[in-house]
C-alpha cells in the first residue's frame, strides 16, 4: 500500500519518448511524518495516521504541530512496516504506478440549473422574456409537492471528489514533485491524497 498528501501546483503537459503529448498535473508531496498507528486490537481497525506541513506558532512547543493530519486505512492482511515518527516520501512511488487522487473541487457558490445540471433553459421568443435561465415547472399537479431530489439550483462545487485510473507520469525526488496524467480535483493549492489502486 503506498499513499502520500501533496498540493496542487498547476496543470502542463508532457511529451513520452514517441513524441505523444500528454496532458499532466505537477503535484508538490513533501515528505509526511507517521503521528499514530491503530491497530485492530487496540482500535478496531488498522490505520496510520500521518502529518503533513508545520505550522507557524507563536508560542514555542515541544510537541511539533501539522497544518494537516490525515489518516489512511490499511486493508486487511496487508502489513506496513511504519513506526511513528518516520518520513514518507515521493520515493514510495515509481514511474508507471496506477494511483487514485482525492481532493476538494472548485467551490463555485450559488449557481442555476443551467449551469449546476445542464438545463436547456426556455425558449427565446413566444411571449418569453425573463425565463431564459429558469428551470421551468418543478412538480405535477396531484401530489401537490416538489418530488425529493428535483434538481433545482443551488451550492455548485466544494466536494470531495475521487479521480480513478490515473497514472504516474514522472518523479523528482529532489524537489519532492510528482507528475500525474491528466486532471485532479481542486483548485491550485488543494490538498490532495494520492494512493495506489488496489490491483
Amino acid at each position: 500500500m503506498k499513499f502520500i498528501l501533496g498540493r496542487k501546483v498547476n496543470m502542463s503537459q508532457i511529451f513520452d519518448d514517441k513524441g505523444n503529448v500528454i496532458p499532466a498535473t505537477l503535484v508538490l508531496a513533501e515528505p509526511l511524518t507517521v503521528t499514530k498507528i491503530k491497530t485492530k486490537d487496540a482500535d478496531g481497525y488498522e490505520s496510520i495516521q500521518v502529518g503533513f506541513g508545520t505550522k507557524n506558532i507563536k508560542k514555542p512547543q515541544k510537541k511539533i504541530c501539522f497544518r494537516h493530519q490525515k489518516e489512511f486505512r490499511i486493508p486487511e492482511g496487508k502489513n506496513v512496516a511504519l513506526n511513528i515518527g518516520d518520513k514518507i516520501d515521493v520515493s514510495v512511488f515509481q514511474e508507471g504506478d496506477k494511483i487514485e487522487v482525492a481532493g476538494i473541487t472548485k467551490s463555485k457558490g450559488f449557481q442555476g440549473v443551467v449551469k449546476r445540471h445542464g438545463f436547456h433553459g426556455g425558449p427565446r421568443t413566444h411571449g418569453q422574456k425573463h425565463s431564459e435561465r429558469e428551470p421551468g415547472s418543478i412538480g405535477a399537479t396531484a401530489p401537490q409537492r416538489v418530488f425529493k431530489g428535483t434538481r433545482m439550483a443551488g451550492r455548485m462545487g466544494g466536494v470531495r471528489v475521487k479521480v480513478k485510473n490515473l497514472k504516474i507520469i514522472k518523479i523528482d525526488k529532489d524537489k519532492n514533485e510528482l507528475w500525474i496524467s491528466g486532471a485532479v480535483p481542486g483548485r491550485r493549492g488543494t490538498l490532495l491524497e494520492i494512493r495506489s489502486t488496489k490491483s
